[in-house]
């Protein structure tokens, strides 16, 4: 099963080049995600486009399969390359700034979302562990009577893409998924917490 990772926006708000190769504890987050999916056994592809060519660079050298789409919005080239897949099963989509997920994660998400039934599965964590690490969820949404930050990561049925899907809406209490970098303050957190976090 492919793991779509998206990596194909320029990433303006974090002002450091492209977001997916800012490091972090010494590889770049986009590393940290691609091997967490590949250890959960999974099949990661990065989905990239003309704003990022440093990290298509970067995925030729590391042999990693990569697909360039035209760069019109996370939900149009995830959409072109389900389609340039072929995929007609379920696929992962996961952003590219999400260094502390895990394998343990990966593999709970999939497992839980087999078991349900439904088509598709998104991710979310509860606001006020947003909050208790220092962070202000941008979007919020009520799951399970709890206001919620959806994490980015996602499980959707390829042959229904760009349709609407019967989904599971998932609610992880997870420490690891609030650091979801998008600015300097959010990435001088993640440092902060890095170590205690993710091992």
């Amino acid at each position: 099963m492919h793991a779509l990772i998206m990596a194909g926006g320029v990433g303006s708000r974090l002002g450091m080049g492209e977001k997916p190769l800012v490091c972090i504890a010494g590889r770049p987050m986009i590393q940290w995600v691609i091997d967490a999916f590949s250890s959960a056994g999974f099949s990661p592809v990065v989905v990239l486009s003309s704003k990022t060519p440093y990290t298509r660079n970067w995925c030729r050298v590391h042999s990693i399969p990569f697909i360039v789409a035209d760069g019109g919005g996370y939900v149009e080239d995830l959409m072109y390359a389900v389609r340039l897949l072929e995929e007609e099963g379920p696929v992962f989509t996961s952003v590219s700034d999400i260094p502390c997920i895990s394998v343990g994660i990966i593999r709970a998400v999939y497992e839980t979302y087999c078991r349900s039934g439904m088509e598709a599965c998104s991710t979310w964590v509860p606001v006020s562990l947003c909050r208790d690490i220092g962070t202000e969820p941008r979007y919020q949404f009520e799951i399970e009577g709890v206001p919620s930050s959806p994490v980015g990561v996602n499980i959707l049925q390829g042959s229904k893409i760009g349709e609407v899907q019967e989904e599971l809406c998932l609610l992880l209490h997870e420490k690891k998924l609030v650091f979801n970098v998008n600015t300097r303050s959010e990435l001088a957190l993640l440092e902060n917490h890095f170590q205690s976090v993710f091992f």
